[in-house]
Protein backbone atom coordinates (compact mmCIF):
# COMPACT_ATOMS: atom_id res chain seq x y z
CA UNK A 1 0.00 0.00 0.00
CA UNK A 2 1.68 2.89 -1.11
CA UNK A 3 2.65 6.18 1.47
CA UNK A 4 -0.06 9.25 1.57
CA UNK A 5 1.28 12.50 -0.27
CA UNK A 6 3.37 14.44 2.51
CA UNK A 7 1.55 17.00 3.97
CA UNK A 8 3.46 20.19 5.04
CA UNK A 9 1.96 21.11 8.53
CA UNK A 10 2.96 24.44 9.86
CA UNK A 11 3.49 23.03 13.82
CA UNK A 12 5.94 20.76 12.74
CA UNK A 13 8.15 22.94 10.69
CA UNK A 14 10.89 25.44 11.76
CA UNK A 15 10.98 28.90 10.11
CA UNK A 16 14.24 28.58 7.99
CA UNK A 17 12.78 25.76 6.08
CA UNK A 18 10.18 27.76 5.79
CA UNK A 19 11.89 30.73 4.55
CA UNK A 20 13.52 28.71 1.93
CA UNK A 21 10.17 26.86 0.91
CA UNK A 22 7.65 28.12 -1.72
CA UNK A 23 4.58 29.83 0.20
CA UNK A 24 1.67 30.17 -1.80
CA UNK A 25 -1.34 29.29 0.78
CA UNK A 26 -1.86 28.73 4.38
CA UNK A 27 -4.95 26.85 5.37
CA UNK A 28 -6.28 27.05 8.66
CA UNK A 29 -8.83 24.40 10.01
CA UNK A 30 -11.63 26.45 12.41
CA UNK A 31 -13.93 24.00 14.29
CA UNK A 32 -15.30 24.23 18.13
CA UNK A 33 -15.68 22.22 21.11
CA UNK A 34 -19.23 21.75 21.68
CA UNK A 35 -21.46 18.68 22.57
CA UNK A 36 -21.85 16.19 19.74
CA UNK A 37 -24.41 13.99 21.72
CA UNK A 38 -23.71 11.38 24.23
CA UNK A 39 -21.50 9.62 21.72
CA UNK A 40 -19.57 11.63 19.73
CA UNK A 41 -16.07 13.63 20.75
CA UNK A 42 -16.65 17.48 22.03
CA UNK A 43 -14.41 18.42 19.15
CA UNK A 44 -16.18 16.17 16.38
CA UNK A 45 -16.42 19.64 14.36
CA UNK A 46 -12.52 20.06 14.90
CA UNK A 47 -11.60 16.91 14.14
CA UNK A 48 -13.44 16.80 10.34
CA UNK A 49 -12.07 20.32 9.70
CA UNK A 50 -8.29 18.99 10.04
CA UNK A 51 -9.26 15.40 8.56
CA UNK A 52 -9.94 17.33 4.93
CA UNK A 53 -8.14 20.03 5.37
CA UNK A 54 -5.42 17.51 5.94
CA UNK A 55 -6.68 15.36 2.45
CA UNK A 56 -6.61 18.70 0.43
CA UNK A 57 -3.27 19.98 1.07
CA UNK A 58 -1.45 16.35 0.68
CA UNK A 59 0.67 16.73 -1.76
CA UNK A 60 0.83 20.04 -2.60
CA UNK A 61 3.92 22.33 -3.16
CA UNK A 62 3.86 25.69 -1.27
CA UNK A 63 0.53 25.05 0.85
CA UNK A 64 0.72 25.21 4.56
CA UNK A 65 -1.36 23.36 7.14
CA UNK A 66 -1.61 25.53 10.43
CA UNK A 67 -2.93 24.12 13.72
CA UNK A 68 -6.64 24.19 14.20
CA UNK A 69 -8.77 27.06 15.72
CA UNK A 70 -10.38 24.83 18.15
CA UNK A 71 -13.04 27.20 20.02
CA UNK A 72 -15.25 28.50 17.83
CA UNK A 73 -18.81 30.92 18.10
CA UNK A 74 -21.09 27.74 20.08
CA UNK A 75 -23.48 29.46 22.43
CA UNK A 76 -26.07 27.33 21.14
CA UNK A 77 -25.06 24.92 22.68
CA UNK A 78 -23.72 26.40 25.72
CA UNK A 79 -26.51 24.83 28.10
CA UNK A 80 -24.84 21.55 27.72
CA UNK A 81 -21.43 20.49 30.25
CA UNK A 82 -18.21 20.96 28.47
CA UNK A 83 -19.32 23.18 25.64
CA UNK A 84 -16.54 25.59 25.44
CA UNK A 85 -16.95 28.89 23.17
CA UNK A 86 -16.21 32.12 22.63
CA UNK A 87 -18.66 33.84 20.40
CA UNK A 88 -18.88 35.15 17.27
CA UNK A 89 -17.19 38.71 18.19
CA UNK A 90 -14.19 37.59 19.39
CA UNK A 91 -14.37 35.09 17.36
CA UNK A 92 -14.32 37.42 14.37
CA UNK A 93 -11.54 39.42 15.80
CA UNK A 94 -9.36 36.92 15.97
CA UNK A 95 -9.41 35.27 12.41
CA UNK A 96 -9.09 39.19 11.45
CA UNK A 97 -5.76 39.31 13.58
CA UNK A 98 -4.98 35.55 12.21
CA UNK A 99 -4.86 36.52 8.90
CA UNK A 100 -3.25 40.12 8.83
CA UNK A 101 -0.20 38.10 10.35
CA UNK A 102 -0.77 35.47 7.89
CA UNK A 103 -0.42 37.91 5.26
CA UNK A 104 2.98 38.64 6.29
CA UNK A 105 4.52 34.83 4.72
CA UNK A 106 1.64 33.90 2.70
CA UNK A 107 -0.23 35.51 -0.30
CA UNK A 108 -3.47 33.80 0.45
CA UNK A 109 -5.03 32.30 3.11
CA UNK A 110 -8.10 29.81 3.36
CA UNK A 111 -10.47 29.52 6.39
CA UNK A 112 -11.81 25.57 6.43
CA UNK A 113 -14.98 25.82 8.74
CA UNK A 114 -16.31 22.77 10.06
CA UNK A 115 -18.76 24.17 12.29
CA UNK A 116 -22.32 25.86 11.50
CA UNK A 117 -21.82 28.17 14.25
CA UNK A 118 -18.90 29.58 13.20
CA UNK A 119 -20.34 30.93 9.74
CA UNK A 120 -20.69 34.76 11.05
CA UNK A 121 -17.99 35.42 12.28
CA UNK A 122 -15.65 33.81 9.33
CA UNK A 123 -17.85 35.99 7.38
CA UNK A 124 -16.97 39.30 8.74
CA UNK A 125 -13.42 37.98 9.21
CA UNK A 126 -13.10 37.20 5.38
CA UNK A 127 -14.98 41.07 4.30
CA UNK A 128 -12.22 42.53 6.50
CA UNK A 129 -9.53 41.46 5.14
CA UNK A 130 -10.70 41.82 1.86
CA UNK A 131 -11.29 45.25 1.89
CA UNK A 132 -7.68 45.49 3.67
CA UNK A 133 -6.64 44.33 0.38
CA UNK A 134 -5.70 40.92 1.27
CA UNK A 135 -6.74 37.11 -0.71
CA UNK A 136 -8.16 35.34 1.97
CA UNK A 137 -11.33 32.84 1.28
CA UNK A 138 -13.29 30.44 3.45
CA UNK A 139 -15.01 26.54 2.58
CA UNK A 140 -17.60 25.72 5.00
CA UNK A 141 -17.78 21.59 5.72
CA UNK A 142 -21.68 20.05 4.64
CA UNK A 143 -23.59 17.47 2.89
CA UNK A 144 -26.69 18.12 1.05
CA UNK A 145 -29.14 16.15 2.58
CA UNK A 146 -27.09 15.28 5.97
CA UNK A 147 -28.71 16.13 9.53
CA UNK A 148 -27.49 18.83 11.20
CA UNK A 149 -25.77 17.98 14.61
CA UNK A 150 -24.32 14.54 15.59
CA UNK A 151 -26.93 12.32 13.49
CA UNK A 152 -26.01 10.01 10.83
CA UNK A 153 -23.24 12.16 8.98
CA UNK A 154 -21.21 13.25 11.51
CA UNK A 155 -21.27 10.33 13.37
CA UNK A 156 -20.33 8.17 10.05
CA UNK A 157 -17.54 10.30 9.29
CA UNK A 158 -16.27 10.17 12.84
CA UNK A 159 -15.86 6.12 12.56
CA UNK A 160 -14.60 6.57 9.55
CA UNK A 161 -11.46 8.71 11.69
CA UNK A 162 -11.63 7.28 14.59
CA UNK A 163 -13.79 4.57 15.93
CA UNK A 164 -12.16 4.38 19.16
CA UNK A 165 -13.50 7.75 19.66
CA UNK A 166 -17.47 7.10 18.99
CA UNK A 167 -19.97 5.47 21.14
CA UNK A 168 -22.48 3.73 19.36
CA UNK A 169 -23.64 2.30 22.16
CA UNK A 170 -25.06 5.67 23.37
CA UNK A 171 -26.13 6.82 20.02
CA UNK A 172 -29.92 7.85 19.99
CA UNK A 173 -31.71 10.20 17.90
CA UNK A 174 -32.41 13.41 19.27
CA UNK A 175 -34.92 15.73 17.80
CA UNK A 176 -35.32 15.02 13.85
CA UNK A 177 -37.67 18.05 12.37
CA UNK A 178 -36.14 20.21 10.06
CA UNK A 179 -34.06 23.33 10.68
CA UNK A 180 -36.81 25.07 9.32
CA UNK A 181 -39.43 24.38 11.83
CA UNK A 182 -37.00 24.17 14.88
CA UNK A 183 -34.91 27.19 14.42
CA UNK A 184 -37.49 30.11 16.35
CA UNK A 185 -37.09 28.09 19.60
CA UNK A 186 -33.04 26.96 18.75
CA UNK A 187 -32.57 30.74 18.33
CA UNK A 188 -33.65 31.85 21.70
CA UNK A 189 -33.14 29.11 23.64
CA UNK A 190 -30.62 26.98 22.30
CA UNK A 191 -30.16 23.29 20.98
CA UNK A 192 -31.03 22.00 24.34
CA UNK A 193 -34.80 23.18 24.82
CA UNK A 194 -35.14 21.43 21.27
CA UNK A 195 -33.07 17.90 22.13
CA UNK A 196 -32.70 16.46 24.92
CA UNK A 197 -29.19 14.16 23.94
CA UNK A 198 -27.77 17.33 21.95
CA UNK A 199 -28.34 15.66 18.38
CA UNK A 200 -30.10 17.27 15.65
CA UNK A 201 -31.07 14.30 13.50
CA UNK A 202 -30.72 10.19 13.64
CA UNK A 203 -27.03 8.51 13.86
CA UNK A 204 -29.09 4.81 12.91
CA UNK A 205 -27.23 3.53 10.13
CA UNK A 206 -23.66 5.37 10.33
CA UNK A 207 -20.85 3.65 9.27
CA UNK A 208 -17.42 3.78 8.24
CA UNK A 209 -17.87 2.72 4.55
CA UNK A 210 -20.15 6.02 4.43
CA UNK A 211 -18.25 7.77 6.05
CA UNK A 212 -15.15 7.72 3.76
CA UNK A 213 -17.43 8.43 1.11
CA UNK A 214 -18.51 11.81 3.06
CA UNK A 215 -15.12 12.98 3.27
CA UNK A 216 -14.00 11.92 -0.28
CA UNK A 217 -16.60 14.40 -1.29
CA UNK A 218 -15.97 16.80 1.23
CA UNK A 219 -12.14 16.92 0.46
CA UNK A 220 -13.24 16.93 -3.34
CA UNK A 221 -15.02 20.47 -2.63
CA UNK A 222 -12.17 21.82 -0.38
CA UNK A 223 -9.74 20.68 -3.50
CA UNK A 224 -12.03 22.76 -5.74
CA UNK A 225 -11.49 26.30 -3.64
CA UNK A 226 -7.76 25.45 -2.96
CA UNK A 227 -7.28 25.00 -7.20
CA UNK A 228 -9.01 27.77 -7.92
CA UNK A 229 -6.97 30.03 -4.97
CA UNK A 230 -3.27 28.81 -6.72
CA UNK A 231 -4.86 29.19 -10.14
CA UNK A 232 -7.48 32.04 -10.15
CA UNK A 233 -7.60 32.37 -14.02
Amino acid sequence: MSEPPPVAELARMRWPDIETSPRRLLVVPVGSLEQHGPHLPLDTDTRIAVAVARRACAGRAGVALAPAFGVGASGEHAAFPGTLSIGAEALTACLIELGRHASLHWPAALLVNGHGGNATAISSAIDRLRYEGRVCAAWHAGLPGGDAHAGRSETSVMLALDPGAVRLDLAAPGETRTLTQIMPVLREHGVRAVSANGVLGDPAGASAAEGEQFLARLAAGLNGVIDRLLDPR
